[in-house]
Parts: C-alpha cells; sequence; structure tokens
C-alpha cells in the first residue's frame, strides 16, 4: 500500500464552518486519518447552509468535509465528554475554532488536553487572537472589512467590495494546516507537543504582501484600482469585442511585444509609454489606445495571439470555463470523492513518489460514531479504512 505523507497522524476535528475544516481536509487529502466531532441532530452549521443542497447535505459543507468520519458527541453530557477525552488521547492532533475558552468549560482546553497526551498539536482558530479579541465573533465577510482587504477591492469610485469566496477562511486554513506540519516536526525533533494558534485577521494581513509593505514604505493606505496594479501598467482588464482580456506586462520588452501584437509600434517611442513608470503615470491614455485596437476582435482571439509572442494574458472568465482551461494544460484540478457525491476541487499538491489518499466522500452526520466510539474503547484495535455507508449509525 502506498505510504502518504500524513499516513499515521489522528487528527480530532473539534471545528465547524470552513477555516478548521479546510485545514482538517487538507490534512485528510494528504493521508490523515481526520475524526471530525459534531453536535448530535444539528451538526456543522454548514450542513445547512444551502441552496445549492447535494443529495446528502448542503454543497457548502460538502466542499470542505471529504475523507473524514463523523461522530456525534454532546461536549455538555459528562458521558459525552469523557468520550472526547479518549479521542483526545489517542489523537496527534486536535482543531478546534470556538470562542477562545469555550472549550475549557468542559475540561477540553489546551491545558487540560496537554495533561491527557503531552504529545498533542493542539490547534486553536479563531478570528481575532485569545486576548482582547476573544469574544469577537469571526466571520470572514467582518474580517475582510476589519482588515483592510474590502478598501483595496473593488472600483474606485465604486463601494468597497469583498472578494467572491470567503478567502480569509480558506488562507487561515492553510495556515493551520502549515502550522500543524511545523508543529509535528517540531515534536518529532522534542517528543513534544504544542498549543497552534492562528486567526483570521493576522492571516488576512499578512496575505496582503505588497499592498501592506507600500503602506508600511509610505505611511499611506492603498486605495481601490479596480482591476488595476498599483505598481505596473498594463496590468489589468480590458475591453475586447466581447468580453474583458486581463493582460499583464511586467517590463519593457514585454511591452514591446505587446505594442507590436496589437500594431501600436509608435507607442514603443513615446515618451508617455517609455518606461513603465510612466506607463503607471499615464495609464488612462494608455488603456484607451491598448482598447482601441483590442476591440476589434474576441477576447479568446486575442488570448491566442498574445500568448503566442509571451504575453500573460487571459480571458475572463467564470468558474465553468475556468475548470475547462485549467483541464485543457493537462492539470487536474477535480476529484471524484464517489458515494454519489458531486465532484470536487483538489487539493492542488502533486509529489514525485506518490499519490494522494484515496478520497471517499463528505460524512453524514453521526456515520462514524459506533465504529469510533469502539475504537476509543478498545487500545488495542485499529480503525479499519475509510469506507463511506451513506447511511447514518
Amino acid at each position: 500500500m502506498e505510504t502518504l505523507p500524513m499516513d499515521g497522524v489522528v487528527v480530532a476535528d473539534f471545528s465547524r464552518v470552513l477555516a478548521g475544516p479546510y485545514a482538517t481536509m487538507l490534512l485528510a487529502d494528504l493521508g490523515a486519518t481526520v475524526i471530525k466531532v459534531e453536535r448530535p441532530g444539528e451538526g456543522d452549521d454548514t450542513r445547512s447552509w444551502g441552496p445549492p443542497w447535494t443529495e446528502y447535505s448542503s454543497a457548502y459543507f460538502e466542499s470542505v468535509n471529504r475523507g473524514k468520519r463523523s461522530i456525534t458527541l454532546d461536549l455538555a453530557d459528562p458521558q459525552d465528554q469523557e468520550a472526547a477525552r479518549r479521542l483526545i488521547s489517542r489523537s496527534d492532533v486536535l482543531v478546534e475554532n470556538f470562542k477562545p475558552g469555550s472549550l475549557a468549560r468542559y475540561g477540553l482546553g489546551h491545558e487540560s488536553a496537554r495533561e491527557l497526551n503531552p504529545r498533542l498539536i493542539y490547534t486553536s482558530i479563531s478570528g481575532f487572537g485569545s486576548k482582547e479579541g476573544a469574544h469577537l465573533p469571526g466571520y470572514d465577510f467582518v474580517v475582510q472589512a476589519l482588515g483592510g482587504l474590502m478598501s483595496i477591492t473593488g472600483e474606485p469610485e465604486g463601494a468597497p467590495m469583498k472578494v467572491g469566496v470567503a478567502v480569509v477562511d480558506v488562507l487561515t486554513g492553510k495556515d493551520a494546516a502549515l502550522g500543524i506540519m511545523a508543529a509535528l516536526r517540531h515534536r518529532e525533533l522534542t517528543g513534544h507537543g504544542q498549543h497552534v494558534e492562528v486567526n483570521l485577521l493576522s492571516s488576512l494581513l499578512a496575505s496582503l504582501a505588497n499592498q501592506m509593505s507600500s503602506l508600511l514604505t509610505t505611511g499611506i493606505a492603498p486605495k481601490r484600482m479596480g482591476n488595476r496594479h498599483p505598481s505596473i501598467a498594463p496590468y489589468e482588464a480590458l475591453r475586447c469585442e466581447d468580453a474583458f482580456l486581463a493582460v499583464a506586462v511586467g517590463n519593457d520588452a514585454q511591452f514591446r511585444r505587446l505594442c507590436e501584437a496589437l500594431g501600436l509600434v509608435s507607442l514603443v517611442g513615446d515618451p508617455r509609454f517609455a518606461t513603465n513608470a510612466e506607463r503607471v503615470a499615464n495609464r488612462d491614455e494608455l488603456a484607451r489606445q491598448l482598447e482601441n485596437v483590442l476591440g476589434a476582435r474576441t477576447a479568446a482571439d486575442w488570448q491566442q495571439r498574445l500568448q503566442g509572442v509571451g504575453i500573460a494574458c487571459g480571458q475572463v472568465n467564470d468558474l465553468s470555463r475556468a475548470v475547462h482551461y485549467a483541464e485543457s494544460l493537462g492539470l487536474r484540478p477535480m476529484v471524484d470523492p464517489g458515494g454519489g457525491a458531486a465532484m470536487q476541487v483538489r487539493t492542488p499538491i502533486d509529489f514525485s513518489d506518490h499519490g494522494s489518499a484515496e478520497v471517499t466522500p463528505p460524512p453524514l452526520l453521526g456515520e462514524h460514531t459506533k465504529e469510533v466510539l469502539a475504537w476509543l474503547e478498545d487500545s488495542e484495535q485499529e480503525l479499519s479504512p475509510l469506507v463511506s455507508r451513506r447511511s447514518p449509525q
């Protein structure tokens, strides 16, 4: 049987909604055994977040919960608390995104968990950290606002806009998975577990890259620029005959090739566009001249022609077109979890020496409760390979 990077790692997943489940799904895709703990009768909040609905749940829930076992525990019930403690004692990693301090009320906080299992990697995901912001609920949309992302997203004269997906949750989930793997490596070296903490606001701020660097360099907060880049031109979506074409020109040589392909060689010697700095200063006029030519042909035509001369560009696709385009390049953007579940987006990591874990569909609520509780009762028992039955237990 093929060995995977996270084989043998048991993850107790007490998280719900998006950031935590996304992190644990990444670990499952890399071979970890993930046991998702859910509330009896209700489960993860996102099971009811629809439409769209799948045959078994919501598309939202199923997008981040494949490859896991689901058990139901009422953490306010002493008997279920004991089962949770047994799970913690047999796990390598715990992931939770309750409000800071909430699990401690049930005797399942970091300090209690560490007494049960000194080698445990206890991972907490919050909206705003465990200090002054501990009481604040963490919703991606609100963090996009408070963290400044909306202030640089949207048209200059329009309203601030959120990104079209819960990108902060996704970024934080990736940070959590990275922190977990680093802590597991540290445990390998020292034998000790530790508490890993990530929060939505910090993950967002850390992801702002050049925009944050601009603020720290100049003291001036960047503003909304629509699809334009603050430091490069042309680097924006330009209108063609039928659609928009994203064009990214990173240096003078590329600009020359762009102008030659468009029949605008005169722009190369124009002092307004001779250097990138001048092109940035005169971007409105540059865009006008480029669109005068681009408007004569379709975006697909221009994409083919410009890519042929080494210009980074692409038609603005919808999601369906985006998937087909990735497939046309020989990529594998989708994965089939089986069990009647819809196709899902594949974790985009490829290894030279092995593949990914065999993907199984997202579990039904409590689907594996009996199996996991029996495993917890018998320290000599091993969990059987994950096979979804799609019938609650």
